[in-house]
């Protein structure tokens, strides 16, 4: 027993109730028929990626510049996939914390378990692209691979910024604000997932692709059958909050959506130049990365199918001008702060 800790077991026949938030007490409430609907599909649809046809990838025939180029857009999709795992685990221990509904605790495992899924997936490509445990420590075989490992180093050094302003985000923002930002990257994954695998040639990058977007649209329907359950209930001060995140989550996912934006990533001059190199030496050798007008148009009808959500609750969008959505300017966003994952 803890030294500081005064038994009270003989002094009451009750114990006081257990100062919130915390775990405890337990209870296994389900109200949300939608959501014992999607968690019935996540366990249905689980996938390993290491039972992928990994034995049709002879990477051999891919020249060293179009492993590094492939790699690097892993390595992008890194700096979100790999983050997931530990965000929707913190989001997961809240919804333990406020005590959500049994249905909702188990979906959001069942999003932590798929990102930890499409993280692995993330690092097999790139080690067997590469073969090299890291993007950042191995040899560069190439001059464009040389400026590609630097740009690596960028992409993770402000991954580390998101991360900690993300780990003071959580505790600040109720459910209903996390859950309007995470659907914002959940329709946008769903939406380039699809088309990378309709367009790839790599059996087994293909079938990753397919699997990664069924599972973001799973994702998208959890956040919203619990908008659909809380929204009409929101608080005013919430509507704010959400409006201001909207506009930092395109910010931060613009990265991997899109090109990144200097609102919120610090990179050097060079580095758009290198990475649409890279991506135009991808594309040639089957692996299928939008070109920008094509991200430019995913990444608006992503804004615009969020906006017609938010839109039904009163909630202001904020201007997108970089896409050509008109809303609320928003001036004051604080990057350091931020919550979107994707």
């Amino acid at each position: 027993m803890a030294k500081d800790y005064t038994p009270i077991a003989n002094t009451m026949e009750f114990p006081p109730d257990t100062p919130q938030p915390n775990v405890y007490p337990l209870s296994w409430e389900s109200h949300t028929k939608k959501l014992e609907e999607v968690w019935t599909a996540a366990q249905r649809e689980n996938w390993d990626p290491a039972k992928l046809p990994w034995d049709s990838f002879d990477v051999s025939k891919y020249s060293w510049e179009e492993r590094e180029a492939i790699a690097y857009w892993w390595t992008i999709l890194s700096v979100f996939d790999a983050s997931a795992p530990p965000v929707f685990a913190h989001a997961l221990i809240k919804t333990y914390e406020v005590h959500e509904e049994d249905p909702v605790r188990r979906c959001f495992f069942s999003v932590t378990r798929d990102e930890q899924n499409h993280e692995q997936m993330c690092g097999m490509a790139i080690t067997k692209l590469l073969e090299a445990t890291s993007p950042l420590t191995y040899v560069p075989k190439t001059e464009l691979g040389k400026r590609l490992q630097r740009n690596a180093h960028w992409l993770y050094y402000n991954g580390g910024r998101y991360w900690d302003g993300y780990k003071k985000a959580v505790p600040k923002y109720s459910l209903a604000v996390l859950f309007s930002s995470f659907l914002m990257g959940e329709i946008a994954a769903a939406t380039i997932f699809h088309q990378m695998a309709a367009g790839c040639t790599e059996p087994v990058f293909k079938e990753a692709f397919r699997n990664i977007g069924r599972d973001e649209g799973r994702h998208m329907a959890i956040c919203m059958s619990v908008m659909e359950r809380d929204y009409p209930h929101l608080e005013v001060e919430d509507r704010a909050i959400i409006t201001k995140q909207i506009r930092a989550g395109y910010l931060f996912l613009s990265a991997v959506l899109f090109e990144p934006p200097p609102q919120f990533w610090d990179l050097p001059d060079d580095f758009i130049a290198t990475q649409r190199e890279a991506e135009e030496i991808a594309r040639k050798a089957g692996f299928h990365i939008p070109a920008y007008e094509a991200k430019k148009e995913n990444w608006r009808n992503a804004m615009l199918n969020l906006k017609g959500v938010l839109d039904r609750y009163n909630i202001p969008f904020p201007a997108i001008p970089e896409v050509g959505i008109t809303g609320e300017e928003i001036r004051d966003v604080d990057m350091d702060e931020i919550i979107p994952v994707f």
